[in-house]
């Protein structure tokens, strides 16, 4: 991983090695921006997450390699335990287990809320350990299906992020997207990246009948 920073170093002629160089172009955070952060989930969090129904998770293994895994459910999914402690189902996927992996290894994780049309964001920071209890598995049914595996979340870092981004990307506005077109579906996707034999039809086919099958 050092090897790969020192070649990409070699490429360009201005890197940034240190905050101090950062803060000269960019300047100090104002007062605002520092006081955002909060250290429990108070109610104008908990409302946030209770309106959400995606989440981005960040989690990094044992080599320091990081990962982001969405997870989506109806709005509310990731339950508040507590001011200080959340749970978030994990329904079924691939079977790679990559953020739950990676947690074993290490437990420090990153949130992003996200709630459609909503223009800012939430940002929650913690560590994370992997339950199997039987009665909060059962308080995060759906479609009376328990996941097998519940992430707890202890919160360490609570802000909310401005909508600037989302402004920028016109993301909650269709007429600022751009046209899917010619962009490769997931099962032509898969075939590439995976190498496999199958027919873009018959990956399909295999993709629709997980999406039907197995969301619970």
């Amino acid at each position: 991983m050092a090897d790969d920073t020192a070649t990409l170093r070699h490429r360009f002629r201005d890197v940034v090695t240190s905050e101090t160089e950062l803060r000269t172009v960019v300047g100090e955070p104002t007062q605002r921006a520092l006081d955002k952060v909060v250290r429990v989930i108070d109610r104008h969090s908990r409302s946030f997450i209770a309106h959400a129904p995606f989440v981005f998770v960040a989690s990094a293994g044992a080599s320091g390699m990081v990962d982001v895994s969405p997870k989506g459910d109806p709005a509310g999914f990731v339950k508040v335990l507590d001011e200080r402690t959340l749970a978030i189902p994990d329904r079924l996927g691939n079977g790679r287990l990559d953020t739950l992996r990676n947690i074993l290894r290490n437990p420090n994780v990153g949130l992003i809320f996200i709630i459609p049309g909503v223009g800012y964001t939430l940002r929650i920071s913690g560590r994370a350990i992997i339950v199997r209890d039987r009665e909060l598995r059962e308080s995060l049914t759906v479609n009376r299906k328990l996941p097998d595996h519940v992430l707890i979340v202890a919160v360490d870092h609570v802000l909310s992020h401005c909508p600037k981004c989302m402004i920028r990307s016109g993301l909650w506005q269709p007429e600022s997207w751009p046209d899917p077109t010619d962009l490769p579906t997931f099962a032509e996707t898969l075939i590439a990246h995976a190498k496999l034999a199958e027919t873009v039809d018959e990956v399909q086919a295999i993709i629709d009948q997980a999406n039907r099958e197995r969301l619970y």
